[in-house]
């Protein structure tokens, strides 16, 4: 695997194979000494133009646990401030020796422009572009699942028969585009609510069923709820009349949480907005898996940079 860009370049195959290679990662962690040599001597490069807590800081610790070395670039405070474009920061990037980039851009494609080789010759992995995908956070969310189905168990599965409600943002969401179709792949059915003028022109072309209706949705009992950040930083227009109606109609609140099934796993990619999509005692619930997806992060992660940096074989090397 050269690139990670879009998770819809991944067949079942692929994305089983990723996932079991992050279960070996998994297992790093519980070592006295919680890091491989397998990257010694690489480079990551993290280029983030938009800001990041988890990813930025889970990519920097997978790449460490693999021995790599590390530069992180952040757009605030840089020549971008100045006009310098992606081209010109990437080609500076890369000719302090690196072998791989990771990229976080505004712009949908961005990641795609940097790996055709034209302005760099590093692998690319995309940690979010525009509103177009989010590969890594698409993979952890579905190890998450399946680890939590499927257990000790889990590896050579998909999540065939599962069936996940995502809630909020779909429109502005590149989690819930790679969710989508991630999880198509691997067997799971997808439901998507939000309000009308959330959901994205087009949807009924999706591998998913919609509805604007949160409670009809919970009623059929979901195995995962995944809620989504209301994204007002991409919003130019009044999208819901306020946070209160929003919330009333779409949160995933109080009275919601204590009428799902015990077993209905809550999830949420982060950052949370307490009150608004989420209700505290959701967010900390047992069945919330929130923390889980943090940490599960930092397992894809290094598989993903395992694969791009060193080839598809040799996992004898975990």
């Amino acid at each position: 695997m050269r690139h990670l860009l879009s998770v819809r370049d991944l067949d079942r195959g692929a994305a089983v194979g990723i996932l079991d290679l992050a279960e070996d990662m998994a297992d790093v962690a519980t070592r006295a000494v919680p890091r491989l040599p397998t990257l010694r001597g690489r480079t990551v490069a993290n280029l983030f133009f938009e800001d990041s807590t988890r990813t930025r800081l889970s990519f920097e610790a997978a790449a460490k646990r693999l021995s790599a070395d590390v530069i992180t670039f952040s757009a605030k405070g840089s020549s971008v401030s100045k006009g310098e474009s992606l081209k010109d920061t990437a080609q500076t990037i890369a000719a302090m020796g690196i072998d791989a980039v990771v990229l976080r851009h505004p712009a949908s494609g961005a990641a795609r422009v940097l790996a055709d080789g034209q302005w760099i010759d590093a692998a690319v992995i995309n940690a979010g572009d525009g509103m177009h995908e989010h590969p890594t956070q698409g993979l952890l969310d579905a190890f998450t699942m399946r680890k939590a189905v499927h257990g000790t168990a889990s590896r050579g599965t998909g999540l065939d028969g599962l069936r996940v409600t995502i809630v909020g943002d779909i429109l502005h969401s590149r989690v819930a585009r790679s969710n989508i179709w991630l999880l198509k792949t691997l067997g799971a059915s997808v439901h998507l609510v939000g309000p009308e003028t959330l959901l994205p022109a087009g949807v009924g072309a999706w591998p998913v069923t919609s509805g604007t209706d949160l409670d009809d949705a919970l009623a059929g009992k979901p195995d995962v709820v995944m809620m989504l950040r209301v994204q007002g930083e991409r919003m130019h227009a009044a999208y819901f009349p306020n946070e209160r109606e929003y919330s009333r109609q779409w949160g995933l609140d109080d009275a919601r949480l204590a009428r799902l099934a015990p077993d209905t796993m809550v999830m949420h990619p982060g950052p949370m907005n307490r009150g608004l999509e989420i209700s505290s005692a959701a967010a900390d619930s047992a069945r919330s898996l929130v923390l889980d997806q943090v940490a599960n992060g930092v397992s894809i992660r290094m598989a993903v940079l395992y694969l791009v940096l060193s080839g598809s074989e040799g996992r004898g090397a975990v």
